[in-house]
């Protein structure tokens, strides 16, 4: 049966805690003065100490089992729901009339996601293996890398409209796959973070945060869904004619403001900084004003071109809620990780 004991903290220097280990588990674990032991932390705040580091958990596996129905959006979306599971090994069995299909669909789900690589293959089945590693991809990098691509697509599908720019209309379309990429990496180390509690996936090793940074992280993937949805606008609103220059430029200001908000809500949630987070939020009232006075332009409009710019008004304005929603978020994490916080 395992016992408990209280120990009372000590505060050394001023700065640093310190508690006693017992003596009868130090002899007992081989360990001396000098020694290193580790420290793991769990979900429910509890901290384990151990003589060593834990060995690496488990490899997960998972099977799917395809009949000769094919069907690539089914077996693709399975695919990704196993590696955002935390699996670190998918394979699939198939009959032989089903290998090309199984295969053709097994790279595209590689090319997809970040680190699946098909490892076996045989007569009637494949191995997919999860390479990736959380400790060089953390959370944090992956949302900073998707802020950074999707305030870019914010930019460029405005500028691709007011410039007639086809190729950059549709680059915006293709980041949008780099942005889902990030978002599957970031909802996998969610649900490795509460499969191996004691692993080190959690931002900043605080597994009470992660919820919040996968929220943000939706956050995040919706507004590149938007950027992709203004600049799928292009072929309707610069048809020969381009942009009214009074309708571009209020189209320019209201994306101003939006990436104005993005980046003050991220600057927030990276500083922990809950006034600048306050700003973010309260500066969503101007951001709607523009948006306001934008469609009460487009309201002008007729057919094809309205629906169009009334997407690209919709878009600009889901955005800026997102941002807000970033923001809340910013301010929910600071209180939870900073004691200091206020």
């Amino acid at each position: 049966m395992p016992s408990m004991e209280g120990r009372k903290l000590q505060l050394a220097g001023g700065s640093t805690y310190l508690v006693s280990l017992p003596k009868r588990w130090v002899i007992s674990a081989g360990l001396k003065a000098g020694d290193t032991v580790f420290l793991e932390t769990a979900n429910d705040g509890s901290v384990a100490i151990r003589p060593r580091t834990g060995e690496r958990p488990e490899v997960r596996r998972k099977i799917f089992n395809e009949r000769d129905t094919e069907n690539r959006d089914h077996l693709l979306r399975k695919l990704v729901g196993a590696y955002v599971s935390g699996f670190g090994l998918i394979e699939i069995r198939y009959p032989p009339s089903s290998a090309a299909f199984a295969r053709r669909v097994a790279r595209e789900f590689c090319r997809l996601v970040i680190g699946p690589e098909v490892i076996e293959e045989t007569r009637n089945s494949l191995t997919i293996q999860d390479l990736s590693d959380a400790s060089d991809l953390s959370v944090e990098k992956c949302l900073r890398r998707m802020q950074l691509t999707v305030r870019a697509m914010l930019e460029d599908s405005v500028t691709a409209l007011k410039t007639s720019d086809e190729s950059l209309a549709r680059d915006v379309e293709l980041r949008g796959q780099d942005v889902n990429r990030l978002y599957w990496m970031v909802a996998k180390q969610y649900h490795l973070t509460h499969i191996h509690p004691l692993q080190p996936t959690a931002p900043n090793g605080n597994a009470s945060a992660i919820t919040g940074y996968l929220l943000i992280a939706k956050h995040l993937e919706r507004i590149g869904d938007h950027a992709q949805r203004i600049a799928a606008a292009y072929p309707t609103l610069v048809d020969g004619k381009g942009l009214d220059p009074k309708l571009a430029k209020e189209i320019d200001d209201a994306r101003s403001s939006l990436v104005a908000l993005l980046d003050k809500a991220f600057s927030a949630l990276v500083s922990k900084n809950i006034a600048l987070a306050n700003e973010a939020i309260d500066a969503k009232t101007a951001h709607q004003k523009l948006i306001d006075q934008l469609s009460h332009r487009v309201a002008s409009k007729r057919g094809e071109e309205l629906l169009a710019l009334g997407g690209v008004v919709d878009s600009l304005l889901r955005c800026g809620g997102y941002t807000s929603e970033i923001a809340e978020q910013a301010i929910d994490i600071a209180v939870m990780t900073d004691p200091e916080a206020s």
